[in-house]
């Protein structure tokens, strides 16, 4: 057992808090049993002496009153005006054979104006304490009751002895019950901790086994809920790098191969020159959107991006960024509808909205079906403005949905762009949305999917 471990803390806790009841048991034993049992005698004495109270006034029957006193072993005195008028002799300690102070404590009581009167008082005589209850009568009669305290002697001296071996026990028990205890709460959380060694290495295949404890089951869910998170992570981070590897390779390469081109064969040729410069002009404008792309991610994800809100003209917003279609409507028959009830005037920051309708039209555009449409929709709802965009493609699994605004993920691994993005469209527009606090979501089925989102009115 390990001296810092948490099973020898617990061990040791849990011997010391033994330790600890059984200090506090002797503790009492020592301090306040003696005094217990005085308390206890004197309660009893007063119930006894209404017994006794009750057998005088009814008929004076000496007999009874001997039987009482030989029941509870004590000594009866009755005092009347013309001195005693009745005394027991159950024991050798009797108020008969009393000692100086025991008269004197008498006396004091008969002549005052007290009703009762309880104290503790030694008989050298016969080596003995006594507890001694009196009380006034109405007829003027006062009665007297002792009981030896000897008998507290003997039981202390049983019980200590007796609590000393039971002492002895209980340590033995104690230590053998701390021990397994120890090793049946420090086990689930010694198997964790080696789990999650496993885990900090990259084994994100690790099961955290549940355990008869809440809290530590509860941390095993915890624990098996964040190797799957940090599986998802790391795939998309493969995902990431792969597909930022490969969004740079293809300009790059193309870069190259034009300027190559430029220096070794066209360069006397205007029009070929001029034909391979567009084509480097035009990949270095996509290597510098797919980096722009990744400080907008970067400067939204780490809250260092600022807004500038003024208002704009939504219709205008949406009709210019169709304009960038024209070529695809012209080229390869795409259709784009846009329908719209009204005119929109909302407070936002234009170049983030623009970089959000660019993303998720390009996105339908990319997803779309057979039939290349797409369909872009601006519409009054009570409080908000509600933008859509709808394509007709095969729509989005169900278990893919909550990752579709992650960093590259793709519910479609096999999915070709047709136009210019860096797959990291949806992960931008989820950041520029929830920074101007705009409603936004995703509904799907087989026959399309569709992209949304609110702006309030105010």
């Amino acid at each position: 057992m390990k001296k810092n471990s948490f099973k020898f803390y617990l061990f040791l806790s849990l011997i010391v808090f033994s330790f600890l009841i059984l200090f506090i048991f002797w503790f009492f034993q020592i301090t306040f049993l003696n005094g217990y049992y005085k308390y206890f005698k004197k309660n009893d004495m007063i119930a006894t002496s209404k017994e006794v109270i009750n057998s005088y006034k009814s008929n004076n029957n000496y007999n009874e009153l001997n039987m009482i006193a030989y029941k509870n072993n004590i000594c009866i005195e009755i005092i009347g005006d013309s001195g005693i008028v009745y005394a027991s002799g159950a024991s050798n300690s009797c108020i008969l054979l009393d000692s100086k102070g025991i008269k004197k404590n008498k006396a004091k009581f008969i002549s005052s104006n007290e009703k009762t009167i309880s104290f503790t008082a030694y008989n050298y005589s016969y080596n003995d304490e006594l507890l001694i209850y009196g009380e006034k009568l109405s007829d003027g009669s006062i009665i007297f009751i002792s009981t030896p305290l000897r008998i507290m002697g003997s039981i202390l001296n049983i019980i200590q002895k007796e609590f000393i071996y039971c002492s002895v026990v209980i340590i033995i028990v104690s230590l053998i019950a701390a021990y397994f205890l120890s090793r049946k709460f420090s086990s689930p959380i010694t198997r964790i901790t080696e789990e999650s060694k496993k885990l900090s290495r990259g084994n994100y295949d690790v099961k955290f086994k549940e355990s008869t404890i809440e809290e530590i089951s509860e941390l095993a869910d915890t624990l098996n809920n964040t190797a799957l998170e940090l599986s998802k992570t790391d795939n998309l981070r493969r995902e990431l790098l792969a597909n930022v590897s490969h969004d740079l390779k293809t300009p790059l390469t193309l870069i190259k191969a034009n300027a190559e081109m430029v220096k070794d064969l066209t360069y006397a040729n205007e029009e070929k020159r001029n034909k391979n410069l567009d084509v480097i002009i035009k990949e270095t404008d996509r290597l510098n959107m797919l980096v722009e792309d990744i400080l907008d991610l970067s400067r939204a994800q780490s809250k260092t991006m600022k807004l500038e809100l003024k208002r704009l003209n939504l219709n205008e917003l949406i009709e210019s960024i169709l304009t960038r279609y024209e070529v695809l409507k012209e080229k390869s028959g795409y259709k784009i509808v846009f329908n719209r009830d009204n005119e929109y005037v909302v407070k936002a920051d234009r170049k983030r909205l623009e970089q959000v309708i660019y993303n998720l039209i390009n996105n339908a555009v990319n997803y779309t079906g057979k039939d290349k449409q797409v369909t872009v929709n601006l519409k009054d709802k009570k409080n908000t403005i509600i933008f859509e965009v709808i394509d007709t493609g095969k729509g989005i699994k169900k278990e893919d949905i909550d990752y579709i605004w992650d960093k590259y993920y793709k519910s479609d691994k096999s999915y070709h762009r047709v136009t210019v993005g860096t797959g990291l469209g949806l992960s931008i527009v989820k950041n520029i949305l929830e920074m101007h606090n705009f409603k936004y979501g995703v509904e799907t089925s087989k026959k399309g999917t569709k992209f949304y989102f609110e702006i309030p009115k105010k």
